[in-house]
C-alpha cells in the first residue's frame, strides 16, 4: 500500500512538473510579509527597536557611500542574520524577484553617468564614477531588501502594528490617526503572502487549462494577465470584505479606549540593542571619512 501510494506521489509530482515546468514560481520567493518563527534573540526584541534598527540601517546605507562604510555594513548584516537564526537561503529568496530591477538599475548606472572613460564601443561608454555609481546602487538595494526582510521575518505582524502605533503616538498631538495608519501597514503585510498565494492557485489553475503568460510581445503578455488579474481582484475585495465584516462582528471601532493584552515595555536587552545601534551609526560615521580601500583598488586597476 504504500508502495502504491509512494508511486502514486511520484506520478502526481512528475505530472505537475509537466504542467508547471520544473522552475519555482517567482511569487514564492517574495519574503516580504512573512514571518519565520524561531527563538532568537531578535525575535525577542521589542518590536519599536527592529523598526529604529532598520530605519538606522536604511539611513547609514544612503548617507555614507565608501567601500569601508559598506563593509561596516555587511559585518552587521551578517551578524544580524546569524543572530536572528533565520537561514541565510530564506533570507536571500526575495532578491529573486527584483532580479529584473536590480539588473536595470546597474546598467542605467553603468553606462548614462559620466566621467573618466574606462571602455568605449560604439555609441556607449563606462566610466570610473559610473561603475562606482552602478556598484552601490546595488548594494544599497540587496541591502535594503535583505534589511526590511529580517524585520518582517522575526516579527509578527501584530507585533509590528503594536510597535509602530507605539513608536508614533507622540503624533496623536497633532490629532494625526496613528492606529488606524498602523492598522492599514498590518492588514497590508498581512496580506501580501495570502495574496501571491492566491495569485500562484489562479495561475496554475488558468495554466491547466491552456492560458499561456509567457509567450508573446509585451501587449500580448499583458492581454494573457487579464485571465489572472480578474479573479484576483474579486478574491482581494471578498477577503477585505470578509475581514470588514469580522472586525465589525467582534466590536472594533478605531484604537479610542482599546487596551493591549501583552503592552510593549522595554527590556535590558532592548537598551544594549539600542546602544549597538548607536555604536554602528558612529562606526559608519567615522570610517565614512576613510578613503584606503578605494585609492588602494583604484590604484591597483589603474584608474
Amino acid at each position: 500500500m504504500l508502495k502504491l501510494r509512494r508511486c502514486g506521489l511520484d506520478g502526481a509530482d512528475q505530472a505537475e512538473k509537466s504542467i508547471y515546468g520544473k522552475k519555482k514560481t517567482m511569487l514564492r520567493e517574495i519574503t516580504l510579509g512573512q514571518y519565520y518563527p524561531t527563538d532568537s534573540v531578535i525575535h525577542k526584541l521589542d518590536p519599536r527597536v527592529k523598526l529604529a534598527g532598520t530605519l538606522v540601517f536604511i539611513i547609514s546605507l544612503f548617507a555614507f557611500g565608501k567601500i569601508e562604510a559598506y563593509l561596516v555594513a555587511t559585518i552587521f548584516l551578517a551578524a544580524v542574520i546569524k543572530t536572528s537564526k533565520v537561514p541565510f537561503k530564506f533570507m536571500i529568496k526575495g532578491l529573486r524577484a527584483i532580479i529584473m530591477l536590480l539588473m536595470i538599475t546597474v546598467i542605467f548606472n553603468l553606462f548614462l553617468v559620466s566621467g573618466t572613460v574606462v571602455v568605449r564601443f560604439w555609441i556607449f561608454q563606462i566610466t570610473v564614477e559610473g561603475i562606482k555609481t552602478a556598484v552601490s546602487m546595488a548594494v544599497r538595494l540587496i541591502y535594503l531588501i535583505i534589511g526590511s526582510s529580517v524585520m518582517t521575518l522575526t516579527t509578527t505582524p501584530n507585533d509590528l502594528t503594536d510597535g509602530l502605533e507605539k513608536a508614533l503616538s507622540p503624533l496623536k498631538k497633532l490629532h494625526m490617526p496613528i492606529h488606524e495608519i498602523s492598522m492599514m501597514m498590518s492588514i497590508a503585510l498581512r496580506f501580501i503572502p495570502i495574496l501571491l498565494e492566491e495569485t500562484d492557485k489562479i495561475m496554475k489553475a488558468q495554466q491547466a487549462r491552456g492560458a499561456d503568460f509567457e509567450s508573446g510581445n509585451l501587449i500580448q503578455k499583458a492581454k494573457n494577465m487579464i485571465p489572472l488579474l480578474v479573479p484576483l481582484f474579486i478574491s482581494a475585495f471578498r477577503r477585505a470584505n470578509d475581514l470588514a465584516m469580522a472586525m465589525e462582528a467582534r466590536g472594533y471601532h478605531g484604537g479610542e479606549g482599546r487596551t493591549k493584552m501583552r503592552p510593549l515595555v522595554y527590556k535590558s536587552r532592548d537598551r544594549w540593542a539600542y546602544l549597538i545601534l548607536l555604536a554602528y551609526f558612529l562606526v559608519m560615521l567615522a570610517v565614512s571619512r576613510l578613503n584606503i580601500v578605494e585609492t588602494v583598488l583604484f590604484t591597483a586597476l589603474g584608474w
